[in-house]
């Protein structure tokens, strides 16, 4: 896939639109070197980071200082987010006669519902991104790993990391294990078991660590010699117990004890519930019979017949109405003291068997506490339960130490397995002629820009674990930063090249900033490799450091400045 546009806009207006071509694609800032030597802040770079978005990079990269992750360029950030703006990237299989084309849009919202992430026009969720990108670009990779984001790693260059390191490319935390399933995959050596691979070895370190944890304190064998002190001590003390002189019942009476503390305890509460009970209708008695009319009621007279004259019919005398008041308490009173005798029977009831209990009580008590061996008894009793605690404990650790012994052999065996293909003398043989024909590449594109003849070489690496992996590294002269830009440009021409002969699905365009580093001799012969080979190179300079030669309309794409900034702010 070659690179044939770069559509910057909102929903009302576009902002800028780049139209990319074949060979060498600069995106040029004209600020004049005497107003800035670096050319920062005006987009250059930028662009780079809009074409990563779109191949599902967070769009913080966008608007984060890349020296540090808490600090936003609150300016453009409001812009894009603010503005709505939509990036639109398209991809096709021919620059000149293009069959296939992708399409990928990506806006800036907050508002899930104001989302824009679509692919040739279809939403796509934005944690699909990446696999539907892999479809619709690579719809013959049909691998976990390495994952699609960095298989195309190589091809977008504006990291540090990837600036400085031709290989070692990812971000700082990756495993060798990573960096050998991607490119053995790049050099067309893949294995399907490379994502279990990679799962192994990372559940054989988190088992490790987990072991480590286990006998932080102690080995295994020293908690065996632990727990074996610990049943020998047990042995002895179950034995001085079965030979105390005791009480032969006292387990019969401690359970004895024990049982009339629990029946003393319920006697006393059911006991307090009756007093509860009782002293409630003594209340209740006390408050119904002071509501009885037993004062003078010529005051309530007078108003009963004031009442009786403004309402003719009333039926009933107002000493009528206050009689049969207090008859009403009277029976009330009556049935409420009935209950009384029987709540008083009963409270002397349990009275007389707490009585019995606690004579028991004290009976037991004396009977226990008589023995004079009893508090010898209790210090083994103690002892022992120590002694349990700690066999349980030291049993335990064991039992997870040899669980995950077991799971680490497991692990190790399934790996071996796997390694004994993988490390195998015909597997190897493949990897040497595989890089016997990358290196061919790489060595002629080398010696073009530099006159040296670069290769890329593997090592066998032994981990502290005892796993192999295959390390890969370059073998060239590398002194200046200078040169190690062209080394890096000329892995990622060579491997364009390797992977169309041998069929390897691959981006045709290689981004990367800051190529000012590279001297203008080598500048000139990238531009001419560029130009000849399938491949679309795509730079960020400032144009005051361009070589004259270079200086040329037809390898423009955007020139950008000061006052011409990418987003027109």
């Amino acid at each position: 896939m070659f690179l044939k546009s770069l559509l910057i806009s909102t929903p009302t207006k576009v902002i800028r639109e780049i139209a990319f071509h074949k060979g060498l694609n600069l995106i040029v800032d004209n600020t004049p070197e005497s107003a800035t030597s670096t050319g920062n802040n005006v987009g250059k770079t930028t662009i780079l980071k809009l074409i990563d978005y779109c191949f599902g990079k967070s769009g913080k990269v966008i608007y984060t200082d890349p020296e540090n992750k808490r600090e936003e360029y609150k300016k453009v950030k409001d812009y894009l987010y603010g503005e709505r703006v939509i990036i639109t990237l398209t991809l096709v299989d021919d620059l000149d006669d293009p069959h296939e084309t992708v399409e990928v849009s990506r806006n800036f919202a907050t508002k899930r519902s104001e989302i824009i992430c679509t692919i040739n026009g279809e939403h796509v969720n934005v944690g699909d991104l990446e696999a539907s990108l892999s479809h619709a670009i690579f719809p013959t990779l049909n691998i976990a790993k390495p994952t699609f984001r960095q298989i195309i790693a190589h091809n977008i260059r504006y990291e540090d990391i990837r600036l400085n390191n031709t290989l070692d490319i990812l971000d700082p935390y990756t495993k060798i294990e990573q960096y050998e399933t991607l490119y053995l995959y790049l050099f067309g050596c893949q294995y399907d078991e490379g994502q279990r691979r990679e799962d192994i070895l990372a559940n054989i370190k988190s088992e490790d660590a987990y072991l480590k944890r286990l006998q932080r304190s102690n080995t295994k064998s020293s908690y065996k010699v632990a727990l074996d002190d610990a049943k020998r001590e047990i042995e002895k003390l179950e034995e001085q117990k079965s030979t105390l002189n005791i009480n032969p019942q006292l387990e019969e009476d401690m359970s004895r004890l024990t049982q009339v503390k629990e029946k003393m305890t319920s006697i006393g509460g059911k006991r307090n519930s009756l007093q509860i009970r009782k002293s409630i209708i003594e209340e209740s008695v006390a408050g119904f019979a002071n509501q009885q009319f037993e004062y003078d009621t010529t005051q309530l007279q007078l108003i009963y017949q004031q009442a009786s004259s403004l309402v003719p019919k009333l039926h009933h005398t107002f000493e009528e109405m206050v009689a049969y008041h207090n008859r009403m308490l009277g029976k009330r009173i009556d049935f409420m003291e009935r209950e009384i005798p029987d709540i008083d029977a009963q409270i002397e009831s349990l009275s007389r068997e707490f009585e019995q209990l606690r004579r028991q009580e004290r009976e037991l008590t004396v009977k226990i506490t008589a023995s004079n061996t009893f508090e010898e008894l209790e210090g083994i009793i103690n002892r022992l339960n120590e002694l349990y605690t700690l066999k349980g404990q030291y049993g335990n650790i064991i039992d997870q130490i040899e669980e995950v012994e077991k799971t680490l052999k497991a692990y190790k065996q399934e790996l071996a397995q796997i390694d004994n293909d993988l490390f195998a003398d015909d597997y190897q043989e493949k990897v040497d002629t595989q890089l016997r024909r990358f290196n061919a590449v790489f060595a002629d594109i080398s010696e073009e820009l530099y006159e040296e003849r670069y290769a890329v070489k593997y090592d066998i690496k032994t981990g502290t674990n005892g796993q192999r992996n295959y390390k890969f590294s370059v073998i060239g002269t590398n002194l200046s930063s200078g040169k190690k830009q062209g080394e890096i440009s000329c892995f990622d021409i060579a491997y364009t090249i390797f992977a169309d002969n041998e069929g390897i699905p691959c981006l045709h365009f290689i981004l990367n900033d800051k190529k000012e580093l590279v001297h203008d001799h080598q500048l000139i012969k990238l531009a001419e490799i560029a130009n000849r080979e399938n491949v679309q190179f795509v730079a960020s300079m400032l144009k005051d450091k361009l070589p004259e030669q270079m200086r040329r309309d037809e390898y423009y794409v955007v020139e950008l400045s000061e006052s011409d900034k990418l987003f027109r702010i």
